[in-house]
């Protein structure tokens, strides 16, 4: 995350921990979706679930990480994840144009590739195809920038160290006013994609409404105005996207209210349409972690990171990578999907 015209620090460190969330209170849902003209179709608001009951997608889980394992402060500002080459992959949000390729057992960080000739303005997530690596430099927490754009690697030529890179331009197609919004105050912040057969969607972070509209573009370089699909009730912030396409799953993470992160999977759907099939939102017990990123590779087993956020030596919550096993909630569902 990247403040608008200036460095971050620890000023707003404090100020994004004890103000923003403390008066922040959105509702524990993924419950209501609209379409790209407003209409609203609703679904019933998630509780606890304490009977453990799977595939149900009524109640919110509960859940705690199997393994969490700390990051190496090489990688402080985690903010996307990846599984490709053997390893899991992230980068740092501000600055640093190196990928990270880090071994889940451990936790250490067994290769770097680094993007010659780019800028790292705000790298907020990573995603993939077979043939490239897409990392979107689409931060915008102040909602006046007017070079979103995201990065296209090829695969074979990063690993021969001297990668190609494309660049894809965007705007947003329902936004006419590049003024620039308090911080942290705007429907056009953005942390998460997903990279399909033919296209790119969007997920975007609603400081406002809690919500998350979708947008679609091309996944070829050049320049476009990426189409608003759908609007849906997210109830949070979005952080994070991970996708399957040959499964037809999506996951997103974020975080609500006082910090608590969540992990809402999607299932079921019809072409893309993320948010009209079977969904089932987790809620993580890692209470103050700011997760940024999300990988599966089987829709079961996730991996999440967040990045580091402490004010001084009193509250701190360094960089880690989380496991969670949703098997015993998701497998028999997405079997019968």
């Amino acid at each position: 995350m990247r403040c608008p015209d200036i460095c971050k620090d620890s000023v707003m460190k404090i100020k994004y921990l004890l103000i923003a969330w403390l008066i922040l209170a959105f509702p524990e849902s993924c419950n209501t979706m609209t379409t790209g003209d407003g209409d609203p179709e609703a679904i019933e608001t998630r509780r606890s679930n304490t009977s453990g009951e799977p595939c149900d997608g009524s109640d919110t889980i509960f859940i705690t990480p199997s393994k969490t394992t700390e990051l190496s402060m090489v990688v402080e500002e985690t903010s996307g994840l990846i599984f490709w080459d053997d390893l899991l992959w992230t980068h740092n949000d501000d600055s640093d144009i190196r990928l990270y390729g880090i071994d889940t057992a451990s936790g250490q960080i067994r290769k770097t590739h680094i993007l010659w000739k780019v800028e790292n303005y705000d790298w907020e997530d990573i995603a993939q195809d077979p043939d490239h690596i897409y990392v979107g430099d689409f931060g915008n927490n102040g909602g006046n920038r007017d070079d979103l754009h995201i990065l296209r690697v090829d695969k074979n030529s990063l690993k021969s160290g001297k990668p190609r890179i494309d660049t894809i331009w965007f705007t947003y197609s329902d936004q006419d006013n590049f003024e620039p919004a308090e911080l942290n105050q705007t429907e056009f912040d953005c942390e998460a994609f997903a990279v399909t057969a033919d296209s790119i969607y969007l997920f975007t972070k609603q400081w406002l409404s809690a919500n998350t509209t979708v947008y679609a573009l091309p996944k070829d370089p050049g320049a476009y105005v990426a189409e608003k699909r759908t609007t849906f009730d997210i109830g949070g912030l979005v952080t994070g996207a991970t996708y399957l396409e040959e499964d037809g799953l999506l996951a997103l993470c974020g975080y609500q209210g006082l910090m608590q992160p969540f992990l809402c999977v999607f299932y079921g759907y019809p072409e893309h349409q993320f948010f009209s099939g079977k969904r089932q939102r987790f809620n993580l017990s890692i209470l103050f972690h700011q997760v940024e990123g999300v990988a599966t590779s089987d829709g079961l087993k996730y991996y999440i990171s967040n990045e580091y956020s402490g004010i001084g030596s009193a509250m701190q919550n360094y960089q880690k990578l989380h496991e969670f096993d949703l098997g015993p909630y998701l497998k028999e569902c997405l079997d019968a999907k």
